[in-house]
Parts: structure tokens; sequence; C-alpha cells
């Protein structure tokens, strides 16, 4: 196991690493910009340095400055959470030329799930369902015309280098695919450097299904089942749970072997996640592979009792899973509300300030509450970065006691000084479509409120 271990990431991220890094006797050495230097979340690292200006494209993103502190602090490996470089493969290999441990799959295996058109062949070749659409990205709108023809409207224009719904957009027709042809490629070039496209079949009114998968460098790959991920706004989640209501005992088993043989059929290591849709007819279908772990990671770590964060550096470390496939067990339900500091009444624009009030209690609930957050009272939320500021999970012996935990949780919250999310949450956590598990991508349940 290395001694010191950088974290190239901030907020919430770093600090769950961190904690995860003590437990196993490692030094976290962290980084900050200069927009996040003195934040009091800093204080879970044995040393910080300054990676550079605010904007993360000069500190956060910047490959070369990461590396350098690495290298200084005298850190055997480099953790880069989720966001930012976490799923940058040329980030991996360049920690690798440095002599130093990448925390996360081998490059080559991330950049062949990082395009989405090679890792569906990829998926594909492995036995995995996936999605009718185009073989490949789309060099010219004539092609994507005649895919669209053949697979049938409507269709969903997709990034080939990315997610987060940046370059996506959903066509019911022609007239609709030649407006967002060129827009959706320059949205992607935009955000990830890579403009080219593809196309799928939009299947609509569709459960977001998704595999947690952890594999080591001897071919033992496993699954922790699945975790549910419907509840969203424009592509970004908003709650998650596990296990999803909608699968059997026996769908749950099988999707997860299925996806737990594709990752060791590509010579997956690290933690990873398969994503799935799952139609209104029963068919799921493989999506993507997200190369590190997941914001919503500690629903998983809730119904099984294994700690993701703390295998993730086990593995990079070169140690062999010791859990079998029938060790992992699923025990009661857990339910994750994301707080944003965010104003769901205004179109969800970012709300940056001081908290002046930051406490959410955990001891409303027949269940259990986790929280998992970086900030504290007098914080500052800068401006600059994802508004995550909380992750408040529940886990419950039945997924009705887990809502009520959670919901008791965030009513009794008390956070001043910036607007967030909170109260969407509580929406959907009181309908009826939530709680009867009755809900899907399309729309977010309980919210907005009608009338």
């Amino acid at each position: 196991m290395f001694q010191r271990l950088l974290i190239a990431n901030r907020g919430e991220v770093a600090v769950r690493i961190a904690r995860a890094a003590r437990e196993l006797g490692i030094a976290p050495i962290g980084v900050a910009s200069e927009g996040d230097l003195g934040a009091s979340w800093l204080a879970a690292m044995d040393e910080v340095v300054c990676l550079g200006p605010a904007a993360a494209k000069e500190s956060y993103l910047d490959p070369e400055r990461v590396v350098q502190a690495a290298l200084q602090t005298r850190a055997s490996a480099v953790h880069p959470g989720w966001g930012f470089l976490a799923e940058n493969a040329r980030f991996a290999a360049l920690v690798e030329q440095h002599g130093l441990t990448f925390v996360g799959p081998k490059p080559g295996a991330m950049a062949l799930m990082g395009l989405k058109t090679p890792a569906k062949r990829a998926m594909k070749a492995a036995g995995l369902p996936v999605i009718p659409g185009s073989d490949g990205p789309l060099d010219s709108l004539d092609r994507a015309l005649a895919c669209a023809k053949e697979i049938g409207f409507p269709v969903i224009v997709k990034a080939d280098a990315g997610g987060g719904g940046r370059g996506m957009r959903k066509c019911a027709n022609e007239t609709e695919l030649v407006q967002a042809w060129n827009a959706a490629s320059a949205e992607a070039r935009a955000a990830f450097g890579n403009g080219a496209i593809y196309l799928e079949r939009y299947l609509e009114r569709g459960r977001h299904i998704e595999v947690q998968v952890l594999a080591d460098a001897y071919g033992h790959a496993l699954h922790f089942f699945e975790r549910e991920c419907s509840v969203q706004r424009k592509h970004q989640k908003l709650i998650e749970e596990s296990p999803s209501p909608v699968l059997s005992q026996r769908e749950r088993e099988e999707l997860g072997a299925k996806a737990a043989k594709a990752a060791a059929a590509i010579g997956y290591r690290s933690a990873g996640t398969m994503e799935f849709f799952r139609a209104p007819s029963g068919e799921i279908y493989f999506m993507e592979m997200n190369t590190r772990l997941q914001v919503e990671h500690p629903v998983t770590e809730l119904v099984t009792g294994v700690d993701l964060a703390q295998w993730m550096l086990k593995v990079a470390a070169n140690e062999r899973l010791t859990l079998a496939q029938s060790d992992v067990k699923l025990s009661g339900h857990a339910i994750e509300a994301r707080i944003n500091a965010e104003d769901p009444h205004a179109d969800f624009r970012p709300s940056p300030g001081t908290l002046a009030r930051f406490v959410i209690p955990t001891d409303r609930g027949p269940g259990r509450v986790r929280i998992d957050t970086h900030v504290r009272e007098g914080d500052r939320i800068p401006p600059y970065y994802d508004s995550l500021i909380a992750k408040v999970i529940a886990w419950g012996a039945t997924r009705a006691e887990a809502i009520e935990t959670l919901e008791r949780a965030l009513a009794a919250a008390h956070i001043e000084g910036v607007a967030t999310t909170i109260p969407v949450s509580l929406a959907v956590l009181r309908s009826p479509e939530f709680r009867r598990g009755e809900y899907d991508t399309s729309a977010v349940p309980g919210f907005p409120p009608r009338g």
C-alpha cells in the first residue's frame, strides 16, 4: 500500500477520499485553486498545494500542474475523485509515465469506455444489449438523416466524448435533426474538445439504472447490485436509491452478473459504473460506462456494507479482491438526495454565497442518516465550481422507512445564506408517484408542485 496519496479534486470529493485514505493509513495530500485557499475542507489534508488561479482550466483541469504537485509532495499515487480529470485517459497515462500510481482503471480501458460508440461496441461484444443507433460517430448530416430513417424517430443526438446532457438533443423529426446537428456538435466540441456525435433511438418514459462494479488486476470482477437514478433534471441526477423498486431479485442478479462479466472482458481494473436504460416494456439496454467512483456511491455502501472508496485504493495498490460475489448481500434500502446551492424557483440558477447556517439533523427518522459534505457554517460557496454542497443518504430496513427518514432529515434542515435544492427533494419524497416507485426519467415527480 502506498503511503502518500495526492487527491486531484476538491470539496466533498476530496474529503471523502481523504477519509478512506486515512482509514488505510495513507496520508492524504490536497490541491486547491486560489479560489479555494482558506476553505475549511482543506483541513482534511496533511498538506495542500496551490495549483493556480480559480478558473478550473488553469488549476484542477491542468494535468501537468497536478502531476507536478504529486511529485513535489512525494506522493506515490494520485486519486482523481469524480469530475475534473477523473475520466481523462491522457491524465492517467501522464501519472503513470512519471512513475506514480493512478487510482483508477488503466488508460487503455478508460480511453475505450470514454468514447461512447467504441464502448457500445465493446459491451455488445461482451454480451450486453445496446440501444439501437449508429455504429459510430456520424461525419455528415446526410448520414445522420439516413440513420434516423433506419432506426425511426424520435432520435437523440449525443456527444461521443462526454455526457451530463451536453451535446445532447432530442429530435422528433427530420426538421429538428437538421436544426440540432451543428448546435450539438459545437456544444460537444466546447465541452469536451471533441465534436463527434452519434445517434440513438430515443426511448421515452424509461428508467435510468446503473450497476456498480469493482474489478482487481487479476481478472476478478464483482457487482454490488444496482442504483436507480431516474429522478433527473436536464440529465442531472437529483435523487438516487438502491435497490431499484422496479427490478425483481432475478433481474438484478442477472443484470449485475452481466455487468461484472463485461468489466472483466475488457480487462477493467478499479471501481466503475455500467449505466443502463430500462424501457417501459422491460428491456434493458447498456448506455455507457463511467470509469470512476460515482457521486452516488454511498447508497451502495449503505445497502452492502462495503466501503467502495477503500477498495478502490486497495485495488490500485494491486491487492486482490478478497470478496466473492456470494459475499455481497443487499440489506435494506438507501436513498440519497443531492443538496446543491441552486435556486429551484429561479430555474436552478447557482446560488453562491456564505453559509450563515448549516444544520442537517441525523436523528429524525426510524432509519439512520449519513451526511457527506465538505462545508460548515461560515463557509463561502464559490461561484467557480459544481454547486454540490452535501449529500444526505438515508438507510432503512424498508424503502418506506428510508423515504421517511430522509424526508424528516431534510424537513428539519436549516441552511441559510444560499438557496438550495432541498425543496425539490422534499417534493419528490412526498409525491405519490415516488412513494409507489412509479416514476421515470421524463419528469421530476412532485416538482414543480401542481396548482
